[in-house]
């Protein structure tokens, strides 16, 4: 593949719902521009994007995928379009976010049939948040059941006026045959299975919608200039190249979103779509900033684009395979990157070799001799650098903003199907993390279980498998055990006398405590003595607060930690010869286990704070089933783009599997995230089940 100057150079990312048609458009556009000799299909795993295992099998894209397009009919030379193509279901919104953190604008593909989904609007949102520039490419127009003109209404009802269509189909028998180019208002008609096509004539019954289409088109022309204004309203024309250009002008800003179709399978409308790419999607250089720090002054700075400075680049994705190697992806922000270039990673202050230039295309790199500003490409076999990393040079190091990844926030627990595979598990998990930023692996060690989170289940479920079949290391996932704590309620007294004889000098410890409620659940215990006239030594208090602190790691009502106790040593007794800091802190331990239970103890679990938001329509749903989890309202505002934002103290317990139910209630539009709060007691129906089920999960153990 040659070298692309930067006004050569389109970074588009595809959008939208799961199953909308993707990377079947991504296929089509690769076929026509001579970049595949044939197209693949979905269904039979042969796409270029999909090229993964765990996707051929599942039938839907899982990560991002760089399609790299050559695109040769475009009026002022050859253009390259890097394609970025991106999962459609939720549980794989990082792989999203990474691929937006590089991209000049996006395609939102849109199932004519399907109309709007949730996924459409989330990209969407995406796009405005962003102030990405965009295109709607409608597919699936094929399908003689889908109704354009009715989704047109329902993208402009939803999105507002800035939704334009510049084609509108023609059909012939129930069959989708071309279409009506409103911005030179003529007839397209595809060749017989082909995607080409030829001018024809526009059919009578498009007349009327064509003309409402172009007169629209003519008022958002008019409102990009003053001059524009006046012309139309004192009834004179624009020609085809002020219209290109408004158009142009105005798609830039996001002011405008063009609206085309075709059929992804019989890649019709995809080389129409790479003419519309090229025409009104801007290269990097004309695109939105890339901002970032100079380490060297401290002062912002912002990325020209710019192939004669110093090189600087962002690491957007990271990719790992084991039959393929690790490619490190990345956007040139400024200067050129070759072949054998040693650069520096400023966030992790070291250098690294580049080695060898590519570019990939799915699966296959293709290696460049240079990848110029604006370009995206990759690298191989860098040792530290991971996604969200800056390379540049030593002596003009710049460091970027990282992409703004979402937290996860749904987790199970995990356990390896085999004995002797954690150092295999734990190996798999760390390169899984590498490449996906929103899968997490923890260690919590006071419940002595190991943690994967995700985005969702699904998420989880395909981490698994990749595990299974990548590195051959098996877990099963299963609900987490959660961190209660344990407290008492009231003050005790108790007594706690260790005594043993097995010949020679014994044991011999003896004490006298009262436990009772610190106030402070932040801390465990605290530790007090009012021993007068000797009857315990001094020398031995640090045993029986020894004895105090082991057994707060696992308290006597269900094994959880306690907190918030306050000890006292009151009195006692000792043995001159038998007496031994073991003795004491075996004693202690005996009173604090009998004390515990006489003190009213109870059970306290984990209370998050909860943000929840969701459609205007949503919110009934959403609060009847916050109720039912036992979650307390505590109020709900606007955020004035039709959702509201519901706040909530809930148990932690609780929010197991809320993930999948918020988005059933909310049709996929529903979000949440939590920070924790605090403790508080759990009720008493709460309390016994636990106390049970870790009762018999002790003495299990124990068996």
């Amino acid at each position: 593949m040659k070298v692309y100057e930067t006004s050569q150079i389109r970074n588009v990312v595809l959008l939208g719902h799961g199953g909308a048609g993707k990377t079947t458009i991504a296929e089509a556009m690769a076929f026509v521009s001579g970049a595949l000799s044939k197209m693949g299909s979905t269904d039979a795993g042969t796409t270029v994007s999909d090229f993964d295992k765990e996707e051929q099998k599942r039938g839907f894209s899982i990560s991002t995928a760089m399609i790299p397009i050559e695109y040769t009919d475009a009026q002022d030379g050859p253009i390259k379009i890097n394609l970025l193509d991106t999962p459609g279901y939720f549980d794989f919104v990082g792989e999203v976010e990474e691929a937006v953190s590089v991209a000049d604008a996006a395609v939102i593909v849109v199932n004519c049939k399907a109309g709007i989904e949730p996924g459409t609007v989330k990209a969407w949102e995406l796009c405005e948040r962003l102030r990405l520039p965009r295109i709607l490419f409608v597919t699936n127009m094929d399908d003689d059941k889908a109704s354009y003109r009715e989704l047109i209404l329902r993208l402009e009802s939803r999105f507002g006026k800035k939704v334009a269509p510049i084609q509108l189909p023609i059909r012939e028998n129930e069959q989708f045959v071309g279409f009506a180019n409103v911005v030179k208002m003529k007839g397209r008609r595809f060749l017989e299975n082909s995607s080409e096509y030829v001018e024809s004539d526009i059919p009578d019954y498009s007349e009327r919608n064509l003309k409402i289409a172009r007169e629209s088109l003519m008022e958002a022309v008019a409102e990009s200039s003053e001059e524009f204004m006046e012309r139309y309203f004192s009834g004179e024309s624009f020609t085809e190249e002020e219209i290109y250009g408004a158009l142009r002008q105005q798609v830039a800003v996001g002011d405008m979103v063009p609206v085309m179709m075709g059929s992804g399978i019989r890649a019709q409308g995809a080389n129409a779509l790479m003419n519309a790419i090229v025409r009104y999607l801007p290269s990097p250089d004309r695109a939105r900033q890339e901002e970032g720090v100079d380490v060297t002054s401290g002062e912002r700075f912002v990325a020209n684009f710019r192939s004669d400075v110093n090189l600087s680049a962002k690491v957007f994705k990271t990719m790992v395979d084991p039959f393929i190697g690790k490619y490190t992806l990345v956007k040139i922000c400024t200067g050129i990157l070759k072949p054998d270039t040693t650069v520096y990673n400023v966030s992790r202050e070291t250098e690294e070799k580049s080695g060898k230039v590519y570019v990939l295309r799915g699966k296959e790199a293709l290696e460049v001799p240079e990848l110029r500003a604006g370009d995206i490409g990759a690298m191989a076999k860098l040792n530290v650098t991971q996604t969200g990393d800056t390379l540049a040079l030593k002596n003009a190091p710049i460091l970027y903003h990282r992409p703004n990844i979402s937290t996860p926030y749904t987790y199970k627990a995990y356990t390896a199907v085999n004995k002797g595979d954690e150092d295999r598990i734990a190996s798999g998990l760390a390169k899984l993390m590498d490449e996906d930023l929103t899968l997490k692996a923890t260690v919590d060690a006071e419940n002595h279980q190991s943690l994967l989170y995700g985005i969702g289940e699904q998420q989880l479920d395909i981490a698994v498998s990749k595990l299974a079949s990548r590195y051959k290391a098996e877990i099963q996932l299963e609900k987490p055990k959660f961190a209660f704590r344990e407290t008492i309620r009231r003050k005790v007294e108790a007594p706690g006398r260790y005594k043993k004889q097995s010949g020679g000098h014994g044991q011999f410890g003896d004490v006298k405590m009262s436990f009772e409620p610190s106030g402070d659940l932040t801390v465990p215990y605290v530790f007090e003595e009012k021993v007068f006239g000797g009857a315990v030594p001094k020398n031995y208090f640090p045993a029986v607060e020894k004895g105090v602190a082991e057994c707060c790691l696992k308290g006597p009502l269900a094994a959880y930690p306690v907190v918030g106790i306050k000890a006292t040593l009151l009195d006692g007794s000792y043995h001159p010869v038998d007496s031994s800091e073991m003795a004491f802190k075996m004693a202690a331990t005996l009173a604090f286990k009998k004390g515990f239970m006489e003190a009213n103890p109870v059970l306290l679990e984990p209370i998050v704070s909860l943000k929840v938001c969701v459609p205007d329509s949503c919110t009934g749903d959403v609060m009847g089933d916050l109720n039912r989890r036992r979650g307390r309202v505590l109020g709900m505002e606007s955020d004035h783009h039709g959702k509201q934002v519901i706040q909530a103290d809930i148990p932690i317990s609780e929010l197991y599997g809320y993930g999948t139910d918020l988005r059933s209630m909310s049709g996929g539009l529903g979000e949440f995230s939590y920070v924790f709060s605090r403790y508080e007691q759990c009720p008493g129906d709460v309390q016994k089940k636990e106390v049970d089920a870790r009762a018999a999960l002790l003495k299990g153990d124990e068996e």
